[in-house]
């Protein structure tokens, strides 16, 4: 039985169970088994009269809704290839990587959207067919109550979806995921979260905001309903923190970004209200740090327990009083926001990979969490580090390759190795520590090769009101950093203390603050909030040209 197969099976095996919860402000829209099952069967009847055959591609361009899963499921149930699109992207991005996947149809949440992705189209003479949401599901119930046919027949090897890369360089490639990608990623993230969970047979309660067209945000939705789980979908990212109370959920799929944020917003509350209480919550982050680097002091333990008492509870039961862990991925986590979640009593359990290795090849094991690392590879595959410890990895999570595109696959697939552009190492205990990505290399004119991450982490955590750090300085004698979102006030001392602890020529030189923030809609960071650092210099060039004139 593959994974589709079972999600089917278990979705008529619990007609009555809420399945999906869509999270609006007027009430929770739900679907029980029998609900989503019909609606799967609703979609498939639309897309067989649409005359398209197996193989083609079909284009879903919506927000997460419960509609946007059953329409998914629809989709590979009648042997087409999902190509699941970020709605938010720019109309010309969006219509560029569709004409690419050749979609047959284009399926789009609202009216807006299709008309400005047609409007986009480079060729009017040769658009593909546009459909929206309401079309699809708008036949009248009776047809929907017929039994389907059963799904097309799958074979490991047949391509399902196509997740279009974010293109941090510009350009956006097509990343083709299989039957056997899903049915081995599947497997290893039940086995992973049966050991967070422990057995039982209540629902995992489970909330997400992350889109469904991100390949990690597409396995824990698959993941999900693959399981006895019950999944609230966020609508409305300003309601969010009020959703995720109201959802109670014992875990949800993060990224990095909002993790700091919440970090940010506990510390700035706590200062904000000062006396006693502030006082105890700064002796006791102090304590757990030394803690941490095994060198404590005789009242840390009373700190601690004194901040058990009397803070951290109330901010475990803000975020959720049924929290077993905040899963993060996408892109490394400072180690000490990690650090500040365990010292609440809340794991958080990282997860690293890219799209081509089906959202995943490591994750933490919630029984032995060490903070800085992502975990040890998953079950049935094996990862090292290579030239310039580069981590290569190969097993049945690698794609077969990029949609119509030979040379670039070929570059990336070698010797049976999937070769990541990240960087890293690995400890004793099998678990990795993500260290930098190659082609994020600044090589100073000195011949120093610098992974530019670490350096930006400090530096943004330092500067406050910092939204992004960016540094540059490929073919110069020294760094620089170009900063969003921060008052220049206060800069240049957390300059020179972070300097401080830096070699010569890792010290940050120059800095130049935008009143521009990197945004997903002026194309400065990618579809996933990563930093577009080729479009970002381009940008910023007269700025950053202008700092390298200054003398040293």
């Amino acid at each position: 039985m593959n994974f589709l197969e079972n999600i089917l099976s278990r979705l008529q095996e619990s007609p009555g169970r809420t399945i999906l919860v869509e999270a609006h402000a007027d009430g929770n829209r739900t679907a029980t088994g029998v609900e989503l099952f019909t609606q799967i069967n609703t979609a498939r009847t639309f897309l067989r009269k649409s005359r398209l055959t197996k193989g083609d591609r079909c284009a879903l361009v919506a927000p997460n809704s419960i509609r946007w899963a059953a329409l998914d499921l629809a989709v590979i149930a009648e042997g087409l290839i999902a190509v699941p699109m970020y709605a938010r992207q720019a109309a010309m991005e969006l219509a560029a990587m569709l004409r690419d996947a050749d979609a047959g149809l284009i399926c789009c949440g609202d009216a807006a959207l299709r008309d400005a992705i047609s409007a986009a189209w480079p060729d009017t003479g040769n658009a593909p067919r546009f459909v929206l949401f309401d079309e699809i599901f708008s036949a009248p119930p009776s047809s929907a109550q017929v039994a389907p046919p059963p799904p097309a027949g799958l074979s490991s090897g047949d391509t399902v979806a196509i997740l279009y890369t974010s293109g941090t360089s510009g350009e956006a490639k097509g990343v083709m995921l299989t039957v056997g990608n899903l049915d081995h990623m599947l497997s290893c993230t039940g086995a992973r979260l049966d050991q967070l969970m422990g057995p039982g047979t209540v629902p995992d309660r489970v909330f997400h905001y992350l889109p469904f067209c991100f390949a990690g945000s597409w396995i824990l939705l698959l993941s999900c309903l693959s399981r006895t789980s019950v999944l609230t979908l966020s609508m409305d990212l300003t309601k969010l923190a009020d959703d995720i109370r109201v959802a109670a959920p014992d875990y949800c799929l993060n990224v990095p970004t909002l993790l700091e944020r919440i970090r940010t917003g506990v510390g700035d509350n706590i200062h904000k209200r000062g006396g006693f209480i502030a006082k105890v919550f700064d002796r006791a982050s102090a304590a757990w740090l030394r803690l941490d680097a095994q060198s404590p002091q005789t009242w840390d333990f009373f700190w601690l327990g004194l901040a058990g008492l009397l803070i951290f509870p109330s901010i475990r039961k803000r975020l959720g009083p049924n929290l077993r862990a905040l899963i993060c991925g996408s892109a490394p986590l400072a180690r000490e926001t990690q650090l500040f979640f365990m010292m609440l009593g809340i794991r958080v359990l990282q997860v690293y990979g890219l799209t081509e290795t089906t959202a995943i090849c490591t994750m933490d094991d919630p029984q032995h969490v060490e903070p800085g690392r992502v975990g040890p590879a998953i079950p049935g595959i094996e990862m090292k580090a290579g030239e310039n410890s580069e981590i290569v990895v190969r097993g049945p999570n690698i794609f077969p390759g990029y949609w119509h595109r030979p040379e670039q696959t070929a570059a990336v697939l070698r010797d049976g190795w999937f070769h990541t552009g990240d960087q890293g190492e690995v400890d004793a205990r099998g678990n990795w520590r993500i260290t930098g990505r190659l082609k994020n290399l600044i090589i100073l004119n000195s011949g120093h090769n610098i992974a530019p991450e670490p350096i930006e982490e400090e530096l943004f955590r330092a500067v406050p009101g910092a939204q992004h750090v960016m540094l540059v300085g490929n073919g110069r004698s020294f760094l620089a950093a170009i900063i969003t979102g921060a008052d220049s006030a206060g800069i240049d001392s957390q300059l020179e203390r972070l300097n401080a602890g830096l070699p010569h020529y890792r010290k940050i030189r120059r800095y130049h603050v935008a009143q521009e923030l990197f945004t997903i809609e002026n194309g400065l960071l990618t579809a996933n909030g990563k930093l577009r650092r080729d479009t970002i210099a381009a940008r910023f060039a007269a700025e950053i040209e202008e700092m390298y004139a200054k003398q040293e």
